[in-house]
């Protein structure tokens, strides 16, 4: 009956400090992940609705790279009169 006791008194003033010590290293770094991820879930949210109008910038960006297209073929063959007319 002592020994079970003496075993009873070393689970709680030995071993049980040293899993609450080693929990506590455990739970930390888990606790600063959790606060990252809501961090990084909280801005991905804000950024997801900026992304809306994505759509209608890139038709807008289409139309004007149409149009350059259009004004530097015309600026192209315009130079290819001109040095035809010069001979050159």
């Amino acid at each position: 009956m002592i020994l079970w006791w003496i075993c009873a008194l070393i689970l709680l003033f030995v071993v049980l400090p040293i899993v609450t010590v080693l929990m506590m290293r455990i739970v930390a770094p888990v606790d600063r992940i959790r606060a990252t991820v809501d961090d990084i879930l909280y801005n991905g949210v804000i950024l997801t609705g900026e992304l809306d109008n994505v759509p209608a910038m890139l038709a807008e960006t289409d139309n004007t790279v149409k149009e350059i297209g259009i004004g530097a073929t015309r600026y192209v063959k315009r130079v290819g009169h001109l040095l035809n007319a010069l001979g050159v």
